[in-house]
């Protein structure tokens, strides 16, 4: 199935590296500011996925359509911008996955629903991401997974047809994103699942419960 594959392209957050606890400590900064407790990390680790309005709604039970969300959404990137990297870490076998990647002269990137804003800086930070040959970020087009334009865009930076293209992600939306682009797709059941999630109706090509299972999928 894999035999064909120019190019392995990633999600980021919940694949390639676990930022939960930095996203939640941004999230949690905000109650123990307003004179509310600490939330325990678990907490917030499930919804990391989901980035600003995971972490609100597990924090303040707050969503998008509550009149203060927007103020609330800065105040939480604010703090995430100033505290990306202290406790965000490459998941064990990512290092390891694109070492090989480069040795088996496969070209690997990342496309992220993450903004620029945080991305950037992110990955600039991280050795990791030194070899990428692209980083589409979650605003580098019009639109953010699950919409397919983010995966063409990375493919077009790679100069490869989407079908050469496998796609490797934590969330529903990296799945159906990849799918409508036409690229095989791997779903990674060690990241950030969210809630009550069935990963296997996601409809995924495979699946990998670590960053080495990806290996044996491309031997």
């Amino acid at each position: 199935m894999l035999t064909h594959i120019r190019a392995v392209l990633f999600d980021l957050d919940g694949t390639l590296i676990d930022s939960a606890p930095d996203l939640g400590d941004a999230a949690d900064k905000m109650r123990t500011d307003r004179g509310l407790p600490s939330l325990p990390e678990e907490m917030y680790r499930p919804m990391a996925g989901a980035g600003a309005r995971g972490m609100l709604k597990v924090a303040f039970g707050i969503t998008p359509e509550d009149a203060d969300y927007d103020v609330m959404r800065e105040e939480f990137f604010v703090n995430y911008e100033h505290a990306m990297t202290l406790r965000t870490y490459v998941f064990d076998g990512v290092q390891e996955v694109i070492e090989s990647l480069r040795q088996r002269d496969l070209l690997w990137g990342v496309v992220t629903n993450k903004m620029a804003r945080f991305t950037d800086p992110l990955t600039q930070a991280m050795p990791l991401f030194a070899t990428a040959s692209t980083i589409v970020s979650g605003d580098t087009t019009p639109h953010a997974k699950p919409h397919p334009e983010p995966m063409f865009e990375a493919a077009r930076r790679l100069g490869l047809a989407p079908e050469l293209c496998l796609y490797v992600g934590d969330d529903e939306r990296d799945i159906v994103a990849g799918r409508a682009a036409g690229m095989r797709t791997v779903a990674a059941s060690y990241g950030y699942l969210g809630e009550k999630t069935n990963i296997v109706s996601w409809g995924a090509d495979l699946h990998i419960d670590s960053p080495v299972k990806l290996l044996k999928l491309l031997a």
